[in-house]
């Protein structure tokens, strides 16, 4: 071997010796002192904010960004983390992060979790708040790494970190009405009129609504509403949506329209942007899905 790369390797060695000298001398004073070491000795991860991405009948997709700080005096690779994220104490979804991490020494880096949630079972944790009359909650991620650190090894490590932030409800949408007007030949000119419920003390902004009416399966209407509406904090908004129909389809559902309300389904899909008016993050210009059900004995008396 070369002078130049005996050098280098002497000098490594002696690197990672003292890495390790270091490493058992913090490891034995936490421990002498009755602190568990790993909480100097692992990887550090904050939670800085989670952003709403997509919200739909079953599932809701979030990011989590998550800061990871490297203490150690070495860097570390991790393979992948496994992440749990909790609300209320509750788990509400189990996932792992399955591309490399590595960390130099002193270092830290933002990584943004891919996140989803199952609607129902964030439903059941947010009405048990809402009946205790909570309005802010612990969101809390667990964390384990599984580090390839030089010198020492393959090591585990399981971290926590929580944050208490205002309760997020996401908005319901009620059809009060279906006004189809005068229905005729050329073309039907509908309003929906919708409430809807924001919960949450923070107002907020839908924008890019687009929405299709359907009775008994078929698709008789739809409609748009580009312009920004601001739904009031705690309270429910009236709204009332402009639809155009379509006079075929429309005239070939009439009957069951005028006499057969009760026993006649509707839906109503829509969709929209959720825009917080003060830049709160959470939502993130996230995507807004609903589809409301129902019979048309619901509405109103149809004009006819």
């Amino acid at each position: 071997m070369k002078k130049g790369g005996l050098v280098a390797l002497v000098l490594l060695l002696i690197g990672g010796i003292g890495a390790y000298i270091w490493y058992r001398k913090l490891e034995d004073k936490q421990t002498s002192t009755g602190k568990p070491y790993d909480t100097t000795m692992k990887p550090r991860v904050e939670m800085s904010r989670f952003a709403i991405t997509d919200i739909d009948e079953d599932t809701i997709r979030m990011n989590l960004y998550v800061l990871i700080d490297n203490p150690l005096p070495v860097g570390f690779q991790s393979p992948k983390l496994d992440y749990t994220f909790f609300i209320a104490n509750t788990p509400v979804m189990v996932d792992a992060y399955k591309k490399p991490i590595e960390i130099k020494s002193g270092d830290s880096t933002l990584v943004v979790l891919p996140a989803k949630l199952v609607y129902k079972k964030m439903l059941k944790v947010l009405e048990t708040l809402d009946r205790k009359d909570i309005d802010s909650t612990n969101y809390k991620m667990q964390a384990k790494f599984a580090l390839d650190v030089p010198i020492l090894g393959q090591k585990t490590f399981v971290t926590t970190v929580d944050k208490r932030m205002p309760t997020l409800y996401l908005p319901t949408i009620k059809i009060d009405d279906i006004d189809f007007g005068k229905l005729g030949l050329k073309r039907t000119d509908v309003a929906a009129k919708v409430s809807i419920t924001n919960k949450n003390k923070m107002p907020f902004n839908i924008t890019d609504a687009h929405y299709t009416v359907a009775i008994d399966g078929k698709e008789i209407a739809e409609g748009s509403q580009p312009e920004p509406i601001l739904i009031k904090a705690q309270a429910t908004t009236p709204v009332v949506f402009p639809v155009t129909a379509h006079p075929g389809k429309t005239l070939s559902v009439l009957p069951k329209m005028l006499f057969d309300k009760k026993d006649t389904p509707y839906s109503v899909k829509f969709r929209c942007k959720l825009i917080d008016k003060k830049g709160n993050s959470s939502f993130a210009n996230s995507k807004f899905a609903s589809t409301i059900t129902g019979t048309l004995d619901d509405f109103k008396k149809l004009k006819k």
